[in-house]
Formats: C-alpha cells, sequence, structure tokens
C-alpha cells in the first residue's frame, strides 16, 4: 500500500489554526472595547452628536455616574471630549469614578 504525503494537509490545519486565532483575537478586542469607538479613549476627533446641546448651555460641573465615558459625557453636554481633557487634566479618562466632579467651562 502507498502512503500519500500528509504536508498538504498539514500545511492547511496550520494556516486554518493560525487563522482562527486571529478572528479569536479580533472579536475579544471588539469586545473589551464595547465594539464601537465609544470607550473612553481619546485617540479620534472630539465630534459631537447632533442632539447634543450646545457647549455655550453646559453646566459648570458634570457629576460622573455609572458606567460614564469622556465621549458620552462630550455627547450628553455637547462639551469637546479635548476640553474636558484639559480643564480635568488630573483625572483618568479610562476609569472615571461615579459621584467625580468634571469641570466643563
Amino acid at each position: 500500500m502507498t502512503r500519500r504525503s500528509t504536508a498538504p494537509a498539514r500545511a492547511l490545519a496550520v494556516l486554518a489554526l493560525i487563522g482562527g486565532f486571529v478572528v479569536l483575537v479580533v472579536v475579544i478586542s471588539s469586545a473589551l472595547s464595547g465594539g464601537d469607538s465609544d470607550d473612553g479613549r481619546q485617540g479620534g476627533s472630539d465630534r459631537v452628536s447632533r442632539k447634543a446641546r450646545p457647549a455655550k448651555d453646559a453646566p459648570e460641573v458634570y457629576v460622573v455616574e455609572n458606567e460614564d465615558t469622556l465621549t458620552a459625557i462630550a455627547r450628553k453636554t455637547g462639551v469637546p471630549v479635548g476640553k474636558i481633557e484639559r480643564l480635568n487634566p488630573e483625572v483618568d479618562p479610562l476609569s472615571l469614578i461615579a459621584g467625580e466632579e468634571l469641570k466643563l467651562r
């Protein structure tokens, strides 16, 4: 009985394993970041949704609520994320604490 080479099968198995690993990493990364750009990191733009109030109507101070991110606060108040960061340099944008007060003006 002649034995066929299993090298192509092994190569395909390795490629499938690598592809599966890459997909798993992407899915986990997306889940950890919330699946969208509202993850509190400030690498993107300071765009505010159309429904946000103008910054001139923003209160002087915002009290952080559970699950708040700087992006969500910017949308609620109309104050750009960059301005919130400049006014509150001591605040870690990745670990906002409920009850913490952020200056908005």
